[in-house]
């Protein structure tokens, strides 16, 4: 079954982003950082921010384009919020919407959790400031929301062509915002990978408990709709 498979796949990402983040603290660690910051897998990420170097404008681009996740949460914010005054009690909700908020704040727990046990520090000072890099807090949310989008589209918009243009947008928007961080060269390599394999692993485990909440709801609520529409 699909929700079992996603389960799985995101419970192996989620355990390769913390073999990850184990390995980035004992493999090749050098103070090669900002002011002496020791650096795991050194030899590669500098290897690559030479490689790519330093560019603020794409920095900054990436950086204001990521109100657009942020956008994307606050309407989906407002949609729960409508159904919750219109039905008149949290139950009413669309299990997926519930399900939606709690995994956003998932997402914003981990990102407060490693600025606040710094594992990298960036590799260049951010207005004369030595910044936790890792994970990448904007690739994070990039690939942590911009797939809800997608799966949300899929599920309560029936127009063929809309949701073709909302896989196109959120494809190519995800692939240019992972560049982008990746070439700015505010990150390390290894933070960009280890938000891919955390926002990845997170995005599959909560597509697999909406669809594990679609089987529990069409067995007590047999004819309705996913999304309580007869």
């Amino acid at each position: 079954m699909k929700e079992k498979r996603d389960l799985l796949n995101g419970g192996g990402l989620i355990g390769a982003f913390a073999l990850w983040t184990v390995m980035i603290q004992c493999i090749d660690v050098q103070a090669v950082g900002q002011n002496g910051t020791r650096i795991g897998f050194a030899a590669f990420n500098v290897w690559f921010h030479q490689l790519t170097g330093v560019h603020m404008t794409i920095y900054t681009i990436t950086d204001w384009l990521g109100l657009v996740p942020i956008f994307i949460c606050l309407c989906f914010g407002m949609l729960g919020f409508v159904q919750l005054i219109r039905r008149k009690s949290l139950l009413r909700v669309d299990p997926d919407i519930i399900l939606l908020g709690i995994y956003y704040v998932l997402v914003i727990f981990g990102y407060l959790f490693f600025e606040m046990v710094p594992i990298n520090y960036r590799p260049i000072l951010i207005e004369g400031h030595l910044e936790a890099s890792y994970p990448s807090s904007t690739t994070l949310l990039v690939l942590s929301v911009m797939p809800t989008l997608q799966f949300q589209v899929d599920r309560r918009v029936e127009n063929s062509q809309i949701r073709r243009v909302t896989a196109v947008f959120v494809i190519a928007f995800s692939i240019f915002m992972v560049i982008g961080r990746l070439i700015s060269g505010v990150h390390w390599a290894s933070d960009i990978v280890g938000s891919i394999l955390l926002s990845t692993g997170l995005f599959f485990l909560y597509r697999s408990s909406v669809l594990l909440a679609d089987g529990k709801r069409a067995k007590q609520h047999p004819g309705e709709s996913v999304n309580g529409v007869q």
